[in-house]
């Protein structure tokens, strides 16, 4: 479900992947090839919301005022909150990422941490715990941020072609 806020509706690409569950509200831009699946909500009611290309938000994960790069898998039930994710990043389930918070390129957040307000994940670390500490990613850890990407830019267009989810 798509809705304006203050003049503004939701813009997204037309080769994106949409549940018809998903909320959208006000400044939100989603990407190429990009999937949102059931019960996501996009708030882009105090701040946009961005979504970059061949990135996957899954269910019951919560973006406000978000900015999210390319290659990005963002976990079930996660929330990003008025904080930034760079390119090529997973996002674990249940993770926090808190206002002003960063994740650089090439980072994984571990399921259920959370990334305090202001905090900047540095580019190649893994960030768990509550509250995060960082330590550098193995390459597997990186491996597999490109397969889970991957892998949901695949999903989407076999939902779509199968009917739950539909083209903007």
């Amino acid at each position: 479900m798509r809705h304006a806020f203050d003049g503004t509706e939701p813009i997204l690409a037309e080769s994106a992947s949409v549940s018809p569950m998903a909320y959208l509200v006000g400044d939100v831009a989603v990407g190429e090839r990009s999937s949102l699946w059931p019960f996501v909500c996009l708030r882009g009611d105090h701040g946009p919301v961005t979504v970059g290309d061949d990135t996957n938000v899954q269910e019951f994960t919560m973006l406000h005022g978000a900015e999210i790069g390319d290659r990005v898998s963002v976990g079930h039930g996660a929330t990003i909150d008025f904080a930034s994710v760079a390119d090529d990043v997973l996002v674990g389930m249940g993770s926090r990422v808190l206002s002003g918070a960063s994740v650089e390129s090439n980072c994984i957040v571990a399921a259920n941490a959370v990334v305090r307000n202001d905090q900047t994940i540095p580019e190649g670390h893994l960030a768990y715990g509550v509250p995060a500490e960082t330590r550098p990613l193995t390459d597997g850890q990186r491996e597999r941020i490109q397969d889970n990407w991957r892998h949901y830019t695949d999903l989407g267009e076999r939902f779509v072609a199968d009917g739950p989810h539909e083209r903007p």
